[in-house]
């Protein structure tokens, strides 16, 4: 009986938190589109504006390849360089 209510009120809670999962909005800009395709195909684009006080151009390609390298992001080639670009321009650090 225990675990049933612990499952029960686990479900309750994880259906609260994808129902709120992104607050954040992309900043509209060239590449745009190319992040909010395949960036938020896996996870929550919460996650760029988390990261973004601490990565620079060099540590953005390092996350993007690690998602399709490591995660196996299915990102097209000729879209990695207009991801870096958006995330670097509008995300990255000063």
């Amino acid at each position: 009986m225990t675990r049933t209510l612990f499952a029960g009120i686990l479900m309750i809670g994880c259906g609260a938190a994808f129902a709120a999962e992104s607050t954040f909005k992309l900043k509209q800009a060239p590449g745009v589109e190319q992040v909010r395709a395949n960036c938020s195909a896996c996870h929550s684009i919460d996650y760029i504006q988390l990261n973004s006080p601490f990565l620079d151009r060099k540590t953005w390609e390092a996350e993007v390849t690690k998602m399709i390298k490591a995660f196996g992001a299915p990102v097209k080639s000729e879209y990695i360089a207009p991801i870096v670009d958006y995330l670097t321009r509008n995300y990255g650090k000063q």
